[in-house]
């Protein structure tokens, strides 16, 4: 007996095939038949009519921060709203896991860094996670039998140095007796179950004491060994980021990334491939380090985002403002000091020379002031302000939109909220995305999901790009984009028997209208632990959504089931070798 039988879908099968019309079963986890509408004799114990509905494997996010949130939201929302039934997580270098079980405080130092580098709530990491593990496999089993999607992670290489090196893993290097506690460290977690490595050495992470965060210290010597030791795992990766991920690599990067991936012999993913027309060198850049890979015997690959992610700004507190050169060290200081030197029209001055340089990289697009739009006030003096552009105010106002907004600002006390306009946004960036998105070395993700909350929400890019596929710029067919956000990233990771539809593959599924899928508009929530803000975004258009054979979201709304499973390395991946 089937548990569920799904009649009459346009069935869009992940592998990029024609859609075709089925009847789908489902039953004990799995896909139990595929067959002709009709033709399907055994009873089934629910069944729903799919007719003029797609059918779709369940969507495989390759880059997501879910490590904390999965403890007091198993449902991984609004990613599983949006379709998502596999996410990986662990990415940038940053876990929860290990811990070292005779320093309490790590704890301590780990929530307070993945609040700063990743935009996490510190109030809810303290009180929505239980913090009860030692090693990576505790903190996996932790998980188990209470997450709605399945969920695979790397073990990050800052918690590795700092549960080997203590306080001296920010800005020491570990000797050979270290360095081997580290290795066997390491092999203990992907024996556990880790995907693989991941590591981080942007100059934008730091940790809450504003110190770079302790892989950015590890020398080419310390990566190489822990890549080495990748290759000793099935169905393992590793997952890297320079600072070159921003705007485009050096040609020491490039060296180091090929040459983590080679000694692996294991695909390295990186995000995020930033692709605009108004820098066409870029993306050529940064695809030379997939083709010295391919020659080196590794492989590279680039995640990109298929979607403008809104992402908001603020004077007030930390945000990718902090990030431009020079522009730190003065928002850093506290309020009236800060508001001081930000009316000064020699600081705005050195300011904007400083966000408009090369050196600023992918941030030069926040230098556009006057394209901000103002978001939420908070004072008399800024009534009637929110939803407007700047430029529009300060040509009313006659000032320079740069001293428009700060001005605005200093009278919320620098609370305002405000939304820069994307810059690529035009018809030859997108020509390039979709030229780009055909790469073999390219894959579409880096949602970042479950980090940065109340900045940026990325987890719907699965239901926004399928909607622009089929009713917007019309960039790719269906087939093809369903392919790139099944198919492909399940392929990456070398997923066992998920991302299509076929008999016997898990029943990881999702249903939806292909005249309504869309995302909502980002909207502000304050549903985390401690009444902790975040941005939320309403699913349009799907359905229904399945994992494990189990119907997790109906109609938008979760069912309160939870049969995701903790993807193990070797056990739930096989390798992608680069030999």
């Amino acid at each position: 007996m089937l548990d569920h039988l799904i009649r009459g879908a346009t069935v869009v099968d992940g592998t990029g095939a024609p859609s075709y019309t089925a009847d789908v079963g489902i039953r004990d986890g799995r896909i139990a038949v595929v067959a002709p509408p009709g033709t399907v004799t055994e009873e089934a114990g629910t069944s729903e009519d799919a007719t003029g509905l797609v059918l779709a494997p369940g969507f495989v996010d390759p880059h997501t921060h879910y490590d904390a949130q999965l403890f007091w939201d198993p449902y991984a929302t609004p990613s599983l709203n949006h379709g998502v039934t596999t996410v990986a997580g662990g990415n940038c270098g940053f876990t929860l896991a290990p811990l070292h079980p005779g320093r309490p405080a790590d704890a301590d130092y780990t929530r307070r860094m993945m609040s700063k580098v990743e935009g996490m709530s510190l109030v809810a990491l303290e009180e929505g996670a239980p913090w009860s593990w030692s090693s990576f496999g505790e903190y996996l089993d932790a998980l188990e039998g209470r997450i709605a999607v399945n969920a695979g992670f790397m073990v990050g290489h800052c918690a590795l140095r700092r549960y080997v090196m203590g306080e001296d893993a920010v800005g020491g290097q570990p000797t050979p007796a270290q360095l081997d506690e580290m290795l066997a460290l390491f092999h203990e977690a992907m024996e556990a179950g880790a995907w693989g490595l991941s590591t981080t050495q942007s100059a934008t992470h730091s940790d809450g004491d504003g110190k770079p965060v302790a892989s950015r210290h590890a020398g080419p010597a310390e990566l190489l060994a822990l890549s080495r030791a990748v290759a000793a795992h099935e169905g393992t990766q590793i997952e890297a980021i320079v600072a070159g991920c921003l705007d485009q690599f050096s040609d020491e990067e490039i060296e180091l990334l090929v040459a983590m991936s080679a000694e692996a012999g294991r695909p390295l993913n990186w995000n995020v491939l930033t692709i605009d027309a108004a820098v066409p060198e870029r993306v050529p850049r940064q695809l030379i380090a997939s083709e010295r890979a391919r020659e080196a015997g590794g492989r590279i690959v680039a995640l990109t985002m298929p979607i403008l992610t809104p992402m908001n700004m603020s004077l007030g507190t930390f945000c990718a403002l902090n990030l431009i050169p020079g522009w730190g060290e003065i928002l850093g200081l506290p309020v009236p000091e800060r508001i001081a030197k930000l009316r000064d029209p020699g600081v705005r001055a050195e300011m904007l020379r400083r966000a408009g340089s090369k050196e600023a990289g992918v941030f030069r697009r926040l230098a556009h002031f006057g394209r901000y739009v103002i978001g939420d006030t908070y004072s008399t003096a800024n009534e009637g302000l929110t939803g407007r552009v700047v430029q529009d105010i300060a040509a009313e106002r006659g000032q320079e939109p740069f001293a428009c907004l700060i001005e605005i600002c200093a009278n919320d006390r620098l609370r305002t909220v405000l939304w820069p306009m994307p810059t690529d946004n035009d018809p030859a960036s997108w020509a390039l995305r979709a030229e780009t998105w055909q790469h073999e070395d390219v894959l579409l993700g880096g949602s970042d999901a479950g980090a940065h909350l109340d900045r940026m929400c990325g987890a719907p890019y699965t239901t926004r790009f399928l909607g622009d596929c089929l009713r917007g710029r019309k960039l790719m067919g269906l087939e093809q984009a369903v392919k790139m956000l099944t198919d492909d990233p399940a392929q990456l990771f070398g997923l066992r028997e998920r991302g299509r539809i076929e008999e016997g593959w898990h029943a990881d599924l999702v249903l939806f209208d292909p005249e309504r899928i869309d995302a909502g508009k980002a909207t502000l929530v304050h549903d985390l632990p401690g009444d902790s803000p975040r941005l939320d975004s309403r699913a349009i258009g799907i359905n229904a959504v399945w994992v494990n054979g189990v119907e997790t979201i109906r109609e938008d709304v979760v069912t309160g089931a939870v049969p995701g499973t903790v993807l193990r390395s070797g056990r739930d991946t096989r390798t992608v070798s680069t030999k």
